[in-house]
């Protein structure tokens, strides 16, 4: 219905377009045809009656005409009609302009001659008529055409309608392979899939690849944690029966002793479990989006665990030569990144040993480091390091081989290389290199 008023109303403007240009032209020929019939008439002589009638005869209104002479005024014709504001030249073609007369709107044509009587005189022969034929051929028309625009539409309808029913089988095998489904998630876009809808079922494959990815993520975070917890909670089931067994004061404090170390490891676990899991999830990619100067962050985050290598009996520093190094990223996730290679020197590099981190730029890049001067890791280990739950053979230490994979996931997020080397003296240098960018908005640190 809304497209068939619409068709209506743009037919109706149309056809009164037409009915008016048509008319117009009408109207220009009768005062063309007044102006001959004035130049043959003798001296003297006036229209007659017949002519006049002819001239205002309109079966739908009346029409109007009148003759005025520049020197005698109105000759014949309506008083009324006036004559338009700027009088046209002599022997050239009619204009047209509309007025009312009478509260009534007309359509005027005039047209100016000279007097072939009187040479020095002009005479201007206008000639008017109502609007209403002109709307009404416009609403003839209209009613011609309605019944052929509600075929057409009805016709449209139909066709849409089966279109729609004959695209829908053809989505038939695809519902019936996927309501077969209950735990796959492997894409849908098949040879059945109709081309039209291959950019909405390529859509919902991405959503089955990331949802893939999710559950991945969440069935090895079950197998993780139950991998890290399960040595703790035996131990702490150990213990916990052995207490119940002492009666000496000694040996009772030793079992709670172990049962406070056991609780802080199945913390610690848990806790790089859940950062492990963040460092693997996509969320990352929406935190990495701050520019940052290293040269203000890193520091500060260093000065953070100064307390920690103090009471590990371990020189913590810091060395730069970069006055400012800008980087795209994440402050929590950078803190994250640092505190774990922090704490893996603090754990492996043992008592009275040095840990010092080192900014730098060159290049185009940002060089972040990590090195100690503790006993190092044999350089047949150094490609395993990051791989989760490793641990060097004989390196001792409580740790669960999380910290180094959770730093290799942040620093695969923020699109910097991360690797190992031996020290020159002994020890292991971790390090990142991140790409540099252009300076950003100063990052308040915490």
């Amino acid at each position: 219905m809304l497209l068939l008023m619409a068709s209506a109303a743009i037919t109706y403007l149309g056809a009164l377009a037409y009915s008016n240009r048509i008319h117009d032209r009408n109207l220009v020929d009768s005062a063309m045809a007044l102006a001959q019939l004035l130049n043959q008439l003798p001296a003297g002589e006036k229209l007659t009656a017949q002519a006049r009638f002819l001239l205002e005869y309109d079966p739908y209104g009346r029409n109007y005409f009148s003759i005025r002479s520049m020197r005698h005024g109105l000759t014949t014709g309506s008083d009324e009609l006036q004559p338009p504001a700027h009088s046209p030249l002599p022997d050239r073609p009619a204009v047209l302009y509309d007025t009312v007369l009478l509260d009534r709107k007309i359509r005027v044509a005039s047209l100016v001659l000279p007097n072939r009587y009187e040479p020095s005189d002009l005479l201007t022969v206008s000639v008017a008529e109502t609007l209403e034929d002109r709307r009404r051929r416009a609403r003839e028309i209209l009613l011609l055409t309605i019944p052929t625009q509600t075929a057409l539409i009805l016709a449209v309808f139909a066709l849409v309608w089966f279109g729609v029913n004959y695209g829908l089988r053809e989505l038939q095998p695809l519902t019936e392979r996927l309501a077969r489904r209950e735990h796959d998630l492997a894409p849908i876009t098949d040879a059945d899939v109709p081309e039209e809808v291959q950019p909405l079922t390529r859509t919902i494959d991405g959503l089955f690849g990331r949802l893939h990815s999710m559950l991945n993520l969440q069935e090895r975070f079950i197998a993780d944690a139950a991998h890290q917890l399960r040595t703790p909670l035996a131990g702490l089931r150990v213990h916990a029966d052995r207490l119940q067994r002492l009666q000496s004061a000694e040996e009772t404090a030793d079992a709670i002793g172990q049962i406070q170390r056991l609780v802080e490891r199945a913390s610690r676990s848990t806790s790089q479990l859940l950062s492990l899991t963040r460092a693997q999830s996509t969320q990352v990619h929406d935190l990495a989006d701050q520019t940052i100067n290293l040269s203000s962050l890193i520091p500060e985050l260093v000065g953070l665990r100064v307390h920690e290598a103090i009471a590990a009996g371990i020189d913590l520093g810091y060395e730069s030569d970069a006055a400012a190094a800008w980087i795209h990223g994440s402050p929590t996730q950078l803190q994250e990144l640092l505190d774990n290679l922090i704490d893996n020197g603090l754990r492996y590099a043992g008592r009275g040993s040095m840990v010092t981190v080192r900014l730098s730029q060159a290049m185009g890049e940002v060089l972040l480091s990590v090195e100690d001067n503790g006993p190092g890791v044999p350089s047949a280990y150094l490609s395993q390091l990051g791989e989760r739950f490793f641990r060097v053979p004989g390196g001792g230490g409580d740790g669960s081989g999380l910290g180094l994979a959770i730093a290799q996931r942040i620093a695969e997020y923020h699109g910097a290389a991360l690797r190992y080397h031996s020290a020159s003296q002994g020890g292991l240098i971790v390090e990142l290199r991140f790409p540099a960018s252009p300076p950003g908005r100063e990052h308040e640190p915490g």
